[in-house]
């Protein structure tokens, strides 16, 4: 089990209790920290000494907005269940607190699956189309960030790009607000003057090929290269989908 202190956790158990409470969905919020958490509303009734009808309906707010106490709850019990699990959430959120705000602007998503799932299965949730692929290529997914490509080229500094991947390098690095896909190449060509870390494969968001420099930069660098025009809606549910299946 990772060794967590008592201040990251109150620190930790601070972020998510301040934005159900000034959330104007506080339900929604709820629901977010718990399926980010991966705990049923079975068991986190159970844990809480309560009812899933009870979660459900604050959920999906039938019920007005929790109380303090009722709040105070929902944190510990949902950091108690993580820190019986190992603590791997947690971590992430640990290394999210210590971020730059400009790169958590850049970030709209981020997960680590419990069990890596397929390449295959991968592409198959973001209707994804291969462009580059070195030869002999094959990999598992362990996890994905989606990043905003303009906010992370031009207000992220190249060494704080290793914030891509989360608790492990074998993820997807998804860019979207891409244009013409070469600026998310460069950015990654950047990092790799620093460090052999790359992700395990790169998917360019909302268009149908990178430009020519973008494609060169793949090949060179041996990164794989997906497009996809699917909604980041819809890739977030898929992928999401995808990790609490890989739990299974």
């Amino acid at each position: 089990m990772l060794d967590f202190g008592r201040d990251l956790l109150s620190d930790i158990s601070r972020l998510i209790a301040g934005e159900i409470v000034l959330s104007d969905n506080p339900g929604k919020i709820m629901r977010k920290w718990r399926e980010f958490f991966e705990v049923s509303q079975a068991e986190l009734a159970e844990r809480m000494g309560t009812t899933p009808s009870v979660i459900s309906d604050y959920e999906s707010g039938r019920r007005k907005s929790p109380g303090s106490y009722f709040i105070r709850k929902f944190v510990t019990t949902l950091i108690s269940i993580e820190l019986e699990r190992g603590g791997k959430r947690l971590e992430l959120l640990m290394r999210q607190l210590t971020m730059s705000d400009r790169y958590l602007a850049a970030v709209i998503d981020m997960m680590d699956f419990a069990k890596p799932v397929s390449f295959e299965d991968f592409l198959k949730a973001i209707d994804g189309e291969v462009v580059v692929q070195p030869d002999y290529y094959k990999v598992d997914i362990h996890g994905y960030t989606i990043v905003d490509s303009i906010r992370l080229v031009l207000e992220v500094s190249p060494q704080d790009y290793f914030r891509l991947y989360g608790t492990t390098t074998e993820r997807a690095a998804i860019f979207t607000n891409v244009k013409y896909g070469r600026s998310p190449l460069i950015a990654i060509h950047t990092f790799l003057a620093f460090t052999d870390l790359r992700p395990a494969v790169v998917v360019l968001h909302g268009i149908e090929k990178p430009d020519p420099l973008g494609l060169e930069i793949a090949k060179r660098d041996r990164i794989p290269l997906v497009v996809t025009r699917l909604s980041i809606s819809d890739i977030i549910r898929n992928l999401r989908r995808l990790g609490s299946l890989s739990e299974l």
